[in-house]
């Protein structure tokens, strides 16, 4: 004896699970992919090591080497201070730009999780359904066993 919940359970079809990190990555452009390469990048320790690193090494050659061979005289360090923003300037949007993009791909993972957990709900509610449906069908059998005694 088949019920209507069970021949729909079984009726339905399960729709595929997206994987929302390769359509992130598929959609992408070109520019796109910089910008993330360079925000995952210049936010590490490493990068910040390495402007560290460059900046004590330039103000102490600066400061202390010969006077013929400094090239950014000291206190102005004008030259340091030109590169500095220039990188500030480039760097400043394209990190912007990949947060942007990060922030982008957050929000389809946090929609790929509802959907998977929207789906994993009707699931459980037809999983109980059906251990409903089977415990009605154990009482009448019990039921019409009792009787029979």
């Amino acid at each position: 004896m088949e019920t209507s919940s069970h021949r729909s359970s079984r009726e339905r079809t399960t729709t595929p699970i997206r994987n929302v990190n390769i359509e992130h990555k598929e959609n992408l452009t070109r520019l796109e992919r910089v910008a993330l390469w360079i925000t995952e990048r210049v936010g590490t320790m490493g990068f910040t090591a390495i402007v560290v690193g460059w900046t004590i090494g330039w103000l102490l050659w600066n400061t202390f080497a010969p006077h013929g061979m400094r090239f950014d005289p000291y206190p102005g360090f004008v030259l340091w201070l030109f590169i500095s923003n220039v990188i500030q300037l480039f760097l400043t949007p394209m990190i912007m730009i990949g947060q942007n993009l990060q922030s982008r791909h957050s929000e389809a993972r946090a929609e790929a999780d509802f959907e998977v957990n929207v789906h994993s709900e009707e699931q459980i509610e037809m999983i109980l359904q059906h251990l409903e449906d089977q415990t009605d069908l154990i009482l009448q059998i019990v039921k019409k066993l009792e009787e029979r005694k």
